[in-house]
């Protein structure tokens, strides 16, 4: 690509289908996109979660598109596991070189994959031009008749996995330290888990010494996970697991007499993955936010987040700052941070500067 006065801009994946006309591979006028070229780059992204997750490696995000140089392209790494997502026409072109070369790079690193397991079944795919799909990566070597159940340990939790019916790639390693952040808070305190998916704040919380945890989910399935991911890990006499509607049940509680939680968290799913559903976002975060520090005492903790880009730092803190104002509290600011460095934030690069973390005292 070059500027209309010729001045080199870089160069991309092309794709005349797609909304995103062009997606930046590189701005070196000397890169050659050669299968050295595509080594040496998953070399530096392996190497970037070796240094940066230390101990965490073997269960991590490999790949985070954009953020990697490899736009379009996301790969978990759950053990001998490698679950991937394809989003663009130019890394669906090249995962018949990528694949393998993962696959080598991490054998040299000691990790012998034992499968790969594509999870391209995203709508986005249509939008540039491509079918949705499901299914084992066939390499000679690799299984591609696995059932999908795994054992993932986290921060010394172990929880059920499923790859291939779970939610994306199966688990959020995202939140990996902010369930430690989160879980510092807990010794002691009555905590109520909003949307807890695998019970994985709620589990962090209950092992770390809270006094008890509720974990409250709308799915069934959800509920069923994390009784069983308690009971693997002899948490079940301290975790009750509720298979709720979050904002009735905070609704609700907030006519009881007393205060019965003193810690909440609210890891909700994304209100919004478009930018014209912003504003009604807005409101439905501003809405949980706002029962949960009127539920909470004074001198109580909140643990608050969002996982949409749309949803920027700049309109969470707004919301929180008129949620807050609203429920007639102020908010004792403990902790800002972002998801887990396995999912590096590139600047210049707003989407992936997704998830908001916040942990609060109410005053």
């Amino acid at each position: 690509m070059v500027s209309q006065k010729g001045r080199w801009l870089g160069a991309g994946f092309l794709n005349d289908h797609s909304k995103i006309r062009v997606r930046l591979l590189s701005r070196n006028t000397n890169d050659r996109f050669d299968e050295a070229f595509w080594r040496r780059r998953l070399r530096y992204a392996i190497d970037y979660r070796k240094t940066v997750m230390g101990p965490d490696f073997g269960c991590c995000r490999l790949i985070f598109g954009e953020a990697d140089h490899f736009p379009g392209l996301t790969a978990d790494l759950f053990g001998d596991i490698l679950v991937t997502e394809v989003l663009s026409l130019g890394m669906e072109v090249r995962k018949d070189l990528l694949y393998p070369l993962l696959r080598e790079l991490l054998a040299e690193d000691g990790i012998q994959l034992r499968a790969i397991y594509e999870r391209s079944d995203s709508p986005l795919r249509e939008k540039e031009g491509l079918p949705q799909h499901t299914g084992f990566y066939p390499l000679p070597g690799l299984a591609t008749d696995l059932d999908g159940q795994l054992i993932l340990t986290e921060n010394g939790i172990d929880y059920e996995v499923d790859y291939i019916h779970g939610q994306k790639t199966g688990f959020f390693l995202d939140q990996k330290y902010n369930r430690r952040a989160a879980a510092a808070l807990a010794p002691g305190r009555r905590v109520l888990d909003c949307c807890t998916h695998t019970g994985a704040f709620a589990l962090n919380c209950a092992k770390a010494g809270a006094a008890h945890v509720t974990a409250v989910d709308i799915s069934q399935e959800a509920v069923a996970l994390t009784r069983r991911n308690a009971a693997r890990n002899g948490l079940a006499d301290k975790v009750d697991v509720v298979q709720a509607n979050v904002f009735d049940l905070l609704t609700d509680l907030a006519k009881e007499k007393g205060h019965p939680y003193d810690f909440i968290i609210l890891d909700p799913p994304a209100f919004t993955k478009s930018g014209a559903t912003v504003k009604n976002a807005f409101r439905g975060y501003k809405e949980i936010n706002l029962k949960a520090m009127k539920l909470l005492p004074r001198g109580g903790y909140l643990a608050t987040c969002s996982c949409s880009h749309f949803m920027t730092p700049t309109l969470f803190r707004q919301m929180l700052w008129e949620a807050a104002a609203d429920a007639a509290v102020s908010l004792r600011q403990i902790e800002e941070r972002r998801q887990a460095p396995d999912h590096p934030i590139l600047w210049g690069v707003p989407e992936t500067e997704y998830l908001k973390f916040y942990l609060f005292q109410i005053v």
